[in-house]
């Protein structure tokens, strides 16, 4: 069988959250299927450490699908000919984007549609392209996958679709999450914070990740406890204007946040093993990949209690409403009890369990066995 997946988003050093989705359920099926060939779609020359296997065949297509222009042409125009010429037998797209014009067998993997939600939060560009195109995707696809319950329901009910054609695969977590020594977290706290302790929050920084919120909570606390508490924001700067820059530049403790941008995996697992919390206000997830990597460190987690977040959670976590700033603050000053901590993350360790990488991929293979009656 030839199956062509959708890989444009494997990009080294430069992955989120469905670049390592990709990478991750990619990998598995290919190594646990060596009887099938796998066509990888890019859209520019890929990385060595992508091909997983032999039985992966690179396929550069253009254009360099990074804006919705460029994206309609990829997959409108591109990966048809791609379809047709390699004689494809299912195409899988982790983004959730497919070409509307074919007869191939298509699963596509909608993580969330917070776009739907909050039509502020993206680029008014973006914003009409997936407003447009996302429902016809669901529909055209053959089958949809999505990475929670509540987005299983959700997909359902904004783009009446039946709820049959939509399977839970969740996510899971990289194998370099774990818990670290105490040398080793020492050792991480030393470069990064000066020896201090920190709580962590980690995101690309979008409008609907409430940093925002953090910074205000993060500097009540400071002023009510004034310590060597540190935060540290991880993720690149893709928003950063309005309420949010307004909120760091008014923090009387500005100081004591320090944002690293971009982390590779490995220090990230440290410094995630090593925070006294990860704090995770979010308005909208899918899935909440950050919080099960928490679960894996062992260390305990703030979440919001909305959308995916309790359903990933479970009673591993201290709910805030994403929108009180007063909630944060009292999580934030809950959690530094060390038997809060312990409680969490002792809970922590079986809530982790249902979900691995190797279950996201099992579940996403008979997606795509279901989408051509095998199964």
């Amino acid at each position: 069988m030839r199956i062509a997946i959708n890989t444009r988003l494997l990009l080294k050093g430069k992955m989120d959250g469905i670049g390592w989705f990709t990478a991750e359920t990619a990998r598995r099926m290919v190594l646990a299927h060596p009887e099938h060939t796998f066509y990888f779609f890019f859209d520019r020359k890929p990385a060595p450490e992508f091909i997983f296997a032999p039985n992966v065949v690179p396929v550069v297509l253009q254009p360099q699908a990074r804006l919705p222009i460029l994206w309609y042409l990829f997959f409108e125009w591109s990966v048809p000919l791609a379809l047709r010429r390699y004689n494809i037998d299912i195409f899988l797209s982790p983004d959730g984007m497919i070409p509307l014009r074919t007869k191939v067998p298509t699963v596509s993997v909608i993580h969330d549609i917070n776009f739907e939600h909050s039509p502020d939060n993206l680029k008014p560009m973006h914003q009409r392209f997936f407003t447009k195109f996302y429902p016809q995707y669901a529909r055209c696809s053959t089958r949809v996958a999505t990475v929670s319950e509540y987005s299983k329901h959700d997909i359902c009910d904004i783009y009446h679709i039946p709820e049959d054609k939509v399977d839970v695969v969740y996510d899971g977590a990289n194998e370099n999450y774990r818990p670290h020594t105490e040398n080793e977290k020492d050792a991480i706290r030393r470069r990064y914070t000066g020896g201090c302790r920190y709580l962590i929050f980690i995101s690309t920084i979008i409008k609907r990740k409430n940093l925002t919120n953090l910074l205000l909570a993060f500097d009540r606390v400071k002023s009510m406890e004034p310590d060597d508490l540190k935060l540290l924001v991880v993720g690149s700067r893709v928003w950063w204007q309005d309420e949010l820059a307004e909120a760091y530049n008014s923090m009387q403790h500005k100081a004591d946040v320090i944002m690293p941008g971009h982390v590779e995996p490995a220090d990230l697992s440290a410094l995630l093993s090593g925070a006294e919390a990860l704090v995770y206000p979010s308005y909208f997830e899918g899935f909440g990949i950050p919080i099960l990597e928490a679960m894996y460190a062992e260390t305990a987690v703030i979440s919001s209690n909305t959308t995916s977040m309790p359903e990933v959670a479970g009673d591993a976590a201290i709910y805030i409403n994403p929108a009180s700033v007063d909630d944060i603050v009292h999580a934030i000053r809950a959690i530094r009890e060390q038997a809060v901590r312990e409680r969490l993350i002792d809970v922590g360790r079986r809530q982790r369990e249902k979900y691995s990488w190797e279950r996201t991929a099992n579940l996403l293979w008979s997606s795509l066995m279901k989408s051509i009656g095998r199964l």
